[in-house]
C-alpha cells in the first residue's frame, strides 16, 4: 500500500486546483462535493495505507515514496519523498479524518456564503499543506509544508476581508509567525551545516556522532528550532496572533486548533526529538515555557466573553501542556494529548459555531444562556467535550491523556515539583472556566431568540467527535491502570521510552490529587456562576480585582507591550526614513522622466506644417551627416 502514499496529499490538492480555476463556473453543490470528497477520499485511502502500516509494523516500520527530485546544487540534492512511520501517522490520522469532519460540517455551516468556493478552495489547501508538513522526509519540504500553512491561515483568517479588524487578524497572525519562522529557517541553516544533510531519518540517526551532549551548537540549533514552534503552535512569548485568528470562520478555528497549524510546533519538536534529547538546557526552555504558557492562558480564558476566545485561550493552555511534556522528556505522552485535544477541540469549536450561528452571531456567552433544552444535540456533545477539556476523571479521554503529563511532570527525567504544581494548578483553572463555559452558555435564562437550529450536516459530525473524545482515552491507560498501552507501544519505535527517575512516590495519589484539582475547578465554576453568581458581582467592585481581570482579560498586556517596544518605534523610524538618499534617487529618476515626457510631448502639436518640416529637417540633417562622411 506504501505506492499510494502520495494520493493522500495529492486528493486535497486536486480539490484546491479544481475549486481554484473552476469555482466559479460550477455549482454550490458541485463546490461541496469536491471541497469536502477531497478530504473524505483522503481519509480513505490513510484507513488503508495505515491499515497496511500498521500490519506491517515493526518489520516495516517506514514507508518511503520518492516521487521526483526538486533540484539539485553541487553535492546538495533535494526531493520530493513522503514517509510515512507511526508519528506522522497519528499526524495524518487527525489532519484527514478530523478535517473531514470539518469539511462536512463546513458545507452547511458556510452555504449562504457568496465565496463558497474560495473558502473550500483556501481549506483544502490547508490541509495539503500541513499533509506536506508531517509526511515529508526532509527538513527542506517540510519548511515548504510549513510556510503553506502560514499562507493558508491568512487567507482563511482574513476569509471576511470586507471588515478591517478581520484584515488586521489575518496580517497578526502572519507577522508575528513570521519571527518564528524566520529563527527556524537559520536553524535549518545550522542544521545543514553541522550535518550535511536534511533528511530527517540520516539526522536522528547519526545526531549523536554530530553533536556532542550539552554542546553550544546543538543547543542554538535546537533552541532555533523551538522558535518556528513557538510561533506557529503560538506559545510564549509568540502567542498574541491566535485570540484574534478567531475573526475566521468557526470551521477555520476548528482546522487551525485541532488539526494544522496549531499543532505543527508539537510535530516539529517531537520530530527532532534527537537534537532536543542531546540538550538540558533546551529541554528546560521548552518545558519552562510550556509551564508558563499553559498558566497565563488559562487564566486569561477564565475572564473572556466571547465563547470562541475561550476557546482559543483553551488551545494555547493546552498546547502548552504538550509543550511541557515534551520539555521533560515525555515525548508519547505530548503526541497523545495532541490526538485528544484534536478530538475535542474540534468539537468544541464546531458546537460553538452552531450555537453563535443560531443565535444571530451572537459570540458574548452572558448574553446566552438556556440552550440547554432548546438545542439538546448541541448541549450533550458540548459537554462531551467540555468534560475532556476538564479532565473529568475516568469518564473523559482529557483525563487519560492529561494525567499522562502531569504525572510525567514529576517522575521524567527532566521533571520536578514546580513543573507539576504548575500543571496541577493549571488543571483547576481550566475546570474552572469550562464550568464557567458551560453555565453561562447553556443555564440561566434565554437572552438572545433561537434563529434556527443546525442541521444533519452539522450535528452529525459534532457526535462522531463526541464519541471520540470520551472513548479515545481508553487506548493508552495509566501504569496503575492494568498499563495497556496500545498509543505507546505504536510509536515506541520512532520516540524513545519517557526516562523515569527513581523512587518516585505512588502514581495513585498523583493521580488523586488530579482529580481533586479538576473537581475543584469544576465546584469553583458552578458556585460562582451558578450557586452564588452574587458573589462575582461583589468580587468587581473589589478595585484591585477589577484591575487583575483587566490585566488578564487583555492577555496580559503583551500586545500593549509588543505595540509600545516594536510596532510604534518601528512605525516611528520609518516615518523618518521614507525620504532617505535612497528614496531621493529613485524620486529623481522619476522627475527627469516626468520632465523628458513633457518635453517629448511638446512635439506632439498637431499641426502637420510642424510634422513636415520636422521630416524635411530630419532628412536634411541626416543627408548632410553622409555628405560629409
Amino acid at each position: 500500500m506504501d505506492k499510494f502514499l502520495w494520493l493522500i496529499p495529492a486528493l486535497p490538492l486536486g480539490g484546491f486546483l479544481i475549486l481554484a480555476f473552476a469555482g466559479k463556473y460550477i455549482s454550490r453543490k458541485a463546490v461541496a462535493i469536491v471541497g469536502a470528497g477531497s478530504i473524505c477520499l483522503s481519509a480513505l485511502v490513510m484507513f488503508a495505507v495505515g491499515g497496511a502500516f500498521l500490519s506491517g509494523m515493526p518489520e516495516n516500520a517506514v514507508y518511503t515514496q520518492t516521487l521526483w527530485t526538486w533540484f539539485e546544487v553541487g553535492d546538495f540534492n533535494a526531493k520530493i519523498t513522503l514517509s510515512l512511520d507511526a508519528l506522522s501517522l497519528v499526524f495524518v490520522f487527525a489532519i484527514t479524518f478530523i478535517g473531514a469532519l470539518i469539511h462536512i460540517y463546513s458545507t452547511a455551516f458556510m452555504e449562504a456564503d457568496r465565496d463558497y468556493a474560495r473558502f473550500f478552495a483556501s481549506m483544502n489547501l490547508f490541509v495539503f499543506s500541513m499533509l506536506v508538513l508531517v509526511l515529508a522526509d526532509n527538513l527542506l519540504l517540510m519548511y515548504l509544508g510549513w510556510e503553506g500553512v502560514g499562507l493558508c491561515s491568512y487567507l482563511l483568517i482574513g476569509f471576511w476581508y470586507e471588515q478591517p479588524a478581520n484584515g488586521a487578524a489575518a496580517r497578526k497572525a502572519f507577522t508575528v509567525t513570521r519571527i518564528g519562522d524566520a529563527a527556524m529557517a537559520i536553524g535549518l541553516f545550522m542544521v545543514f551545516q553541522q550535518a550535511g544533510t536534511l533528511v530527517v531519518s540520516e539526522i536522528g540517526a547519526n545526531a549523536s556522532a554530530i553533536w556532542q551532549p550539552n554542546s553550544t551548537s546543538v543547543t542554538i540549533t535546537a533552541l532555533l528550532l523551538l522558535a518556528g514552534g513557538l510561533g506557529k503552535s503560538a506559545q510564549l512569548p509568540l502567542q498574541t496572533w491566535l485570540p484574534d485568528a478567531m475573526a475566521g470562520p468557526s470551521p477555520v478555528s476548528a482546522l487551525i486548533h485541532a488539526a494544522t497549524m496549531v499543532t505543527a510546533g508539537v510535530y516539529l519538536v517531537a520530530r527532532m526529538h534527537t537534537i532536543f534529547a542531546l540538550s538540558e538546557t533546551a529541554r528546560l526552555v521548552v518545558a519552562v515555557i510550556g509551564a508558563a504558557t499553559l498558566l497565563l492562558a488559562g487564566l486569561t480564558a477564565l475572564t473572556q466573553y466571547d465563547i470562541k476566545r475561550v476557546l482559543a485561550y483553551s488551545t494555547i493552555s493546552q498546547i502548552g501542556y504538550m509543550f511541557l511534556a515534551l520539555g521533560v522528556g515525555a515525548w508519547t505522552a505530548a503526541v497523545f494529548h495532541f490526538m485528544i485535544h484534536a478530538f475535542f477541540k474540534a468539537l468544541l469549536f464546531l458546537a460553538a459555531g452552531a450555537i453563535i450561528e443560531s443565535l444571530h452571531h451572537e459570540h458574548n456567552m452572558f448574553k446566552m444562556g438556556g440552550l440547554k433544552d432548546k438545542m439538546p444535540v448541541v448541549f450533550w456533545t458540548f459537554l462531551a467535550g467540555a468534560i475532556s477539556l476538564a479532565a473529568v476523571p475516568l469518564v473523559s479521554a482529557g483525563f487519560y491523556s492529561k494525567d499522562q503529563i502531569l504525572w510525567y511532570s514529576w517522575s521524567a527525567g527532566g521533571g520536578n515539583a514546580v513543573l507539576w504544581a504548575v500543571a496541577l494548578a493549571g488543571a483547576l483553572i481550566t475546570a474552572a472556566y469550562t464550568t464557567r463555559m458551560m453555565i453561562l452558555t447553556f443555564w440561566g435564562e434565554s437572552h438572545t431568540p433561537i434563529g434556527h437550529l443546525p442541521g444533519r450536516r452539522m450535528t452529525m459530525p459534532l457526535v462522531v467527535l463526541a464519541l471520540f473524545s470520551v472513548f479515545a482515552g481508553f487506548i493508552e491507560l495509566p501504569h496503575n491502570f492494568g498499563h495497556f498501552t496500545l498509543f505507546s507501544d505504536l510509536l515506541h519505535p520512532v520516540l524513545p521510552e519517557t526516562f523515569m527517575k527513581e523512587n518516585i512516590p505512588s502514581e495513585w495519589l498523583f493521580q488523586l490529587l488530579a482529580a481533586l484539582a479538576t473537581l475543584g475547578g469544576i465546584f469553583l465554576g458552578y458556585y460562582y456562576y451558578y450557586q452564588k453568581p452574587s458573589r462575582i458581582e461583589n468580587l468587581r467592585r473589589n478595585g484591585l480585582v477589577v484591575q487583575l481581570h483587566r490585566f488578564w482579560f487583555s492577555g496580559w498586556a503583551f500586545d500593549a507591550l509588543y505595540d509600545r517596544m516594536l510596532v510604534k518605534p518601528f512605525i516611528y523610524i520609518s516615518s523618518i526614513n521614507k525620504k532617505d538618499i535612497t528614496d531621493k534617487l529613485y524620486t529623481g529618476i522619476a522627475a527627469i522622466t516626468g520632465d523628458m515626457y513633457k518635453l517629448l510631448s511638446r512635439t506632439q502639436s498637431g499641426s502637420l506644417r510642424w510634422y513636415i518640416m520636422g521630416l524635411v529637417a530630419g532628412a536634411i540633417l541626416i543627408l548632410g551627416i553622409q555628405i560629409m562622411l
